[in-house]
């Protein structure tokens, strides 16, 4: 029978180098990435090239069999295999498994070399998107040792075995069917199909590849509320003796997507209610640890979530398992993602093979995502002919799952890129990234009243937070309470919309994004609901554990806005988030009233004097905080941007003027405005113009932006919302970058521009 010897352990890591015979490095065990400082710590700097990782294999240490597979559960983002010095293979795509038969290489001692590169390229995915793509050997290595007949190991990273169940009233019919290298005369195939407690409920033995079993009165898969997975095992046998076996979970369920109902799990709605996810960590990277996983699918759980999007390429196999023992809906996708690249089309048909291949099994999985927000330039025939290619290709390999895109806010409603997927879903930050909060559930109306029959749902929105606070939370400000406020409206926006198939909040975690520079914490989105170590739920977590975690369940009352004690009003609003129908509140012991929220939010007044103990109670729960009265405004709350050449309080104010201060959709509402606006686009239109040359000239930039800034682009109208001050830092991301002297040559400008009058 196959064995897995686990390669981990001691490999030799060289940084910067395609030289296989290089031996000046360091030690290192994997998971690894030579990004888990600079991947995440701001700067769009991060080391992208080549290293090598050496390891020496002795015969003797591995078990006898016939053939021998080196098996890379995950390389970014491209890599080349040596053994014994000779290059046996290639692999594009950082995000999937990959095998290579080392058989007629092996020596009695044998040097494996493995030259890892996430260099920018033209022709693998992804290579610009605003997440850090990691270094390295970031999962685990094997040798797989098998018998001469074994089920396959080398088409596109799966295990030969593949299960589609049908459900057919309280009965499933079960298909299943194995590849299989090199089956021989008076060998045969045994299948066995147990249940969760391991007992039989079908099976059998022959020479057939496709077998169909019956099981009666199936055990449905039935999400969160019962997500019962029976396994699938299958052997090959040759005179009583098992020569190789497999095994896999699946699960038995039937769902579809109704384009006014949402989505529909075995006959019922389902509501898709939940987050996307990132794989990285703080300090970690992309190299996670399987009790990383655990704790990410816990924080998912608690906070209530049916559904997640996992972003936005191949997670980790276990990561998947997680979801099927848990019952979480999920969206896969590759990372076909922002740019349309014309030579990595053969690159997105191949990453496409591997994700569904290795994770076909999975009852989790209801949709294949095609391609994340590709036409932020515009479409074009090339980029339609691509979708068309992976439409089909996903169909004809899986009949029986659903294609879907995220398309981005400034994609058109008769983009006929929407008519390719069966479902789609749009990226939205209305209220974040230009736009009030208000727009997201009348566009989304207006989508379904202009495309009837195509269901649609949100696959982003999301707002950043870092601790930064204030009383008077405004768009772009940063802080836990304006993050708060813009989950709890597109709460009640998004979740009382039941034709929406599924809402998906940006991000469940803060994530790398080593280009940005906005926040006050640059190299992270600081989009998620928690931070990137994962030691703090920020407030708006709880606004969703409210909305979708049964009091049965899990009963709380969460008293926000702990960390900003220090306030200047004289009156201070007060928000609870709960579960519960009722909340009491008490300051400093005396009760100031009971209030109930059908939307779960509860908002008290009180009066801010001195030091205050705030004490929320929702039957036996509670929860405490303090404020106190201050009568300057305590500045280690408010926003100081890392790095900034200018911070907003440096900017000089005129009343009745323009500043930097200012949202550029104010400034266009002048006439001068509007010409000082154009101005200001020649000059950033000037200054990546020099980067591109700088770029075709052979210089190495990491993975930021490139993206149209026309005055009457989507992008730009998207933008209104933001300051002058707020756009020009976050240029970083496209790495154009403006001097101090620069802003203030600016801001004196705006200065001599008058408002005008309402």
């Amino acid at each position: 029978m196959r064995q897995v010897i686990n390669l981990n352990k001691d490999w030799l890591f060289v940084k910067d180098t395609t030289d296989i015979a290089a031996r000046v490095g360091e030690q290192v065990d994997l998971p690894h990435t030579w990004n888990a400082a600079d991947g995440h710590d701001g700067g769009n700097d991060y080391f992208r090239g080549p290293c090598l990782y050496v390891k020496t294999v002795k015969r003797a240490e591995l078990p006898a069999a016939d053939r021998y597979y080196l098996e890379i559960r995950g390389a970014n983002s491209s890599a080349d295999v040596y053994v014994g010095g000779t290059k046996l293979a290639h692999h594009d795509g950082g995000y999937s498994t990959w095998r290579v038969d080392l058989t007629e290489s092996l020596s009695d001692e044998t040097e494996l070399a493995i030259v890892v590169d996430n260099s920018p390229n033209d022709t693998v995915y992804p290579q610009m998107a605003d997440f850090t793509f990691y270094g390295g050997l970031y999962r685990d290595v094997n040798i797989i040792a098998v018998n001469n007949t074994h089920f396959d190991l080398d088409y596109y990273g799966g295990n030969g075995l593949k299960i589609t169940p049908v459900v057919e009233g309280k009965d499933a019919k079960v298909e299943v069917e194995v590849y299989i290298k090199d089956l021989t005369e008076g060998q045969s195939i045994r299948y066995t199909i147990t249940d969760a407690a391991g007992e039989a409920v079908a099976g059998g033995t022959g020479t057939y590849t496709k077998q169909t079993f019956d099981i009666n009165g199936v055990h449905l898969w039935n999400g969160r509320k019962d997500p019962y997975l029976y396994t699938c095992t299958a052997e090959i046998v040759e005179n009583g003796t098992v020569l190789d076996n497999i095994s896999a979970r699946f699960g038995c369920r039937s769902y579809k997507i109704d384009p006014n109902n949402g989505f529909i799990l075995n006959g019922e709605e389902y509501p898709l209610r939940g987050v996307s996810r990132h794989q990285d960590r703080l300090g970690v990277g992309n190299a996670l640890l399987p009790e990383h996983h655990r704790e990410d699918i816990d924080l998912i759980m608690e906070v209530g979530a049916t559904t997640i999007r996992l972003a936005h390429y191949q997670h980790d196999q276990y990561f998947y398992d997680l979801c099927d023992e848990k019952g979480l809906v999920i969206w896969a996708e590759i990372p076909y993602i922002s740019k349309h690249m014309p030579g990595g089309r053969e690159n997105t048909v191949s990453q496409m093979k591997e994700l569904i291949t290795q994770n076909y099994n999975h009852p989790c999985i209801v949709v294949w995502g095609l391609s994340n927000e590709i036409s932020i330039g515009g479409s074009d025939d090339d980029l339609l002919e691509n979708h068309r290619i992976l439409n089909d290709l996903v169909h004809e390999m899986d009949k029986t799952r659903l294609t879907t895109i995220a398309a981005v806010s400034m994609c058109k409603m008769d983009d006929p890129y929407l008519l390719i997927p069966d479902v789609v879903s749009y990226n939205h930050y209305f209220g974040w990234y230009g736009g009030d909060t208000s727009m997201n559930g009348p566009w989304f109306d207006k989508f379904h009243e202009t495309h009837p029959n195509i269901p649609i749902g949100c696959s982003e929105y999301g707002c950043e937070a870092l601790n930064w606070h204030t009383s008077d939370p405004k768009q772009g400000d940063y802080t836990e309470e304006y993050q708060a406020y813009y989950h709890e409206e597109l709460i009640k926006q998004l979740f009382t919309r039941k034709y929406m198939w599924a809402t998906h909040v940006w991000n469940m975690f803060d994530f790398g994004a080593d280009a940005r520079a906005e926040g006050g914490e640059n190299g992270q989105n600081h989009k998620g609901l928690v931070t990137m170590d994962r030691k703090y739920k920020k407030d708006s977590f709880y606004a969703y554990k409210a909305w979708l975690v049964s009091p049965e369940d899990d009963p709380f009352v969460h008293l926000c806005g702990k960390r900003y004690i220090d306030r200047v009003e004289e009156v201070t609003k007060v928000t609870v988030y709960s579960n519960l129908p009722e909340v009491e509140l008490f300051v400093n012991g005396k009760s100031v009233g009971k209030k109930t929220a059908p939307d779960h939010f509860f908002y008290f007044d009180v009066k801010n004097e001195g030091e205050s103990t705030i004490v929320a109670k929702a039957g036996a729960l509670s929860d405490e905080g303090k404020i106190r009265k201050v009568a300057e405004r305590n500045m280690d709350y408010v926003l100081r941007e890392v790095g900034a050449v200018l911070n907003w309080f440096d900017v000089t104010e005129i009343e009745g003027r323009y500043s930097l201060n200012d949202k550029i959709s104010d400034i266009m509402k002048s006439k001068r405005g509007k010409l000082w606006f154009l101005s200001m686009g020649l000059k950033i239109k000037k200054k990546m113009d020099a980067n591109k040359k700088g770029k075709d000239k052979g210089e190495k930039k990491s993975g930021g932006f490139e993206v149209d800034l026309k005055a009457d682009g989507g992008l730009m109208q998207m933008m209104g919302g933001f300051t002058v001050l707020r756009l020009t830092s976050m240029m970083g991301m496209m790495n154009v970058s403006f001097t101090k002297e620069e802003l203030l040559k600016m801001n004196k400008k705006l200065n001599r521009i008058r408002k005008p009058k309402n």
